[in-house]
C-alpha cells in the first residue's frame, strides 16, 4: 500500500468538541471496515478550518470512495513520496 495525505476543508473544525470528533472518527472507522483491507487511516491533524489525514491505501480512488460514503470532504489527495525530518540532515 502507498501512503497518502488527504486535505479536507471543514469551516470551524478546530472548534469542534471532543464528542463531535469522536462521532466523526467512529463514522470514518465504520466506513473503513465496510471498504475492507485496501485502506487504513493512520492519523489526522486538525487546524482551524482543515483536516489533514494520513492514510495507507492501494490507490487514491478508494480514499475518494471513503470520503463519498462517509460524507466527508476530500479537497485534495496527494501520494506521499518520502518523509524527511531532522535526522535526514545527518
Amino acid at each position: 500500500m502507498r501512503k497518502f495525505l488527504i486535505e479536507r476543508e471543514i469551516p470551524g473544525l478546530g472548534r469542534m468538541s471532543p464528542g463531535e470528533f469522536r462521532q466523526v472518527a467512529r463514522k470514518s472507522v465504520n466506513v473503513l471496515r465496510a471498504l475492507g483491507t485496501d485502506i487504513q487511516w493512520v492519523h489526522s491533524y486538525v487546524t482551524d478550518d482543515k483536516l489533514y489525514c494520513v492514510y495507507l491505501a492501494e490507490d487514491a480512488e478508494i480514499i475518494r470512495e471513503h470520503a463519498r460514503l462517509g460524507g466527508f470532504p476530500c479537497n485534495n489527495v496527494s501520494a506521499i513520496e518520502c518523509v524527511i525530518d531532522p535526522v535526514s540532515a545527518g
